[in-house]
């Protein structure tokens, strides 16, 4: 097996009587796309810090490449960052912010210009050295940023919710030109975002942060589909929970069971219900919908036909919602989670 990227063992970061980070264990490979994903306050970014070296460690180890970097400064460590305000020095050129590097570390002008020109060609933006950041749109600006990381060769770049600025449609764009751009470059990427879209697009893997603990790591398609925690459930996605009595009635066996809203289908015999809401959101509408059983569920169906009429009138309408059981998916208890562990 070949050397981890980035290898934490036990790392644990407090602030006072706060576990920012709680101890987490964690392996990225080399030249993988990875995204940490979790709401604000769930540690993500404290992980990130202390991989960059911004933040030392109240415990555990931070090894990039099998080298133990846990104690060394920012500028030791075969990283670089990018971050959501780019930070471009306006005065200077898109040629000028993307050299800085590389002049702060002497590296002669002939060769600097040369690896500007080549980061600049990297995230497709020849052409643009001579402008200035002010002239430029969001999406190139980020771009910029990320020559200027990329510049200097790192091993692993980090980046730390570097699309929060943009607006949703160049948001989209700049997720699918950034992971073609790691593709092209080969190296680490480890992406941080509280945007579960962000994550399931770009990552080859996920991990889910809760609490200062990963709750779940793995393929955007396993994190998305099998669940391991009811949290992981509700905050990749939607996820309709059935817990209790509900589950018995339903999946006719105890337990927590999670099932997603689109795979869930308005039919003419099966679970009975009454439509409480009908949202219609361009290519699909949802439906909430109270089953008899106890329990308020949405579902989602693609909008095949024109119009939205019909699909209003549902509302107050009893309905039969329908689902095959492969789709009907156990979520471990806390237990076992915590014995797994």
């Amino acid at each position: 097996m070949s050397t981890p990227a980035i290898k934490l063992t036990g790392l644990r970061k407090s602030f006072g009587a706060v576990d920012a980070v709680a101890g987490i264990d964690l392996a990225i490979a080399d030249g993988e796309f990875f995204s940490m994903l979790g709401p604000s306050g769930s540690g993500k970014t404290t992980v990130l810090r202390m991989i960059a070296g911004f933040e030392l460690p109240t415990g555990g180890t931070v090894e990039l490449g099998g080298r133990d970097v846990t104690k060394l400064a920012p500028f030791e460590r075969d990283v670089n960052t990018v971050f959501q305000d780019y930070a471009l020095f306006p005065h200077m050129t898109v040629l000028e912010n993307v050299e800085y590097g590389l002049k702060v570390r002497k590296v002669p002008r002939k060769e600097r210009r040369s690896r500007a020109e080549e980061a600049l060609s990297a995230v497709r933006l020849e052409g643009f050295g001579s402008r200035k950041p002010a002239a430029m749109s969001g999406g190139q600006r980020q771009r910029v940023a990320l020559a200027r990381a990329l510049v200097n060769r790192p091993k692993v770049l980090l980046l730390d919710e570097p699309l929060g600025a943009l607006d949703l449609k160049l948001r989209e764009q700049m997720q699918v030109e950034l992971k073609q751009i790691q593709r092209d470059v080969g190296i680490t990427f480890v992406f941080v975002t509280h945007d579960q879209d962000e994550a399931l697009t770009m990552s080859d893997r996920v991990a889910v942060f809760d609490a200062g603990r990963i709750a779940q790591v793995g393929t955007p398609s396993d994190v998305y589909e099998s669940p391991a925690t009811p949290f992981v459930a509700g905050f990749v996605g939607t996820s309709n929970l059935l817990a209790g009595p509900v589950a018995e009635a339903l999946v006719g066996r105890k337990g927590t069971f999670s099932i997603r809203p689109e795979k869930i289908s308005l039919a003419e015999a099966g679970n009975p219900g009454t439509v409480a809401e009908v949202i219609y959101a361009g290519p699909v509408t949802r439906y909430v919908v109270d089953l008899d059983a106890g329990v308020r569920v949405t579902v989602v169906e693609q909008n095949q036909r024109t119009g939205t009429a019909a699909l209003a009138e549902l509302r107050g309408k009893p309905v039969h919602l329908s689902w095959h059981a492969e789709h009907v998916i156990e979520i471990p208890s806390e237990k076992e989670n915590a014995d797994a562990a």
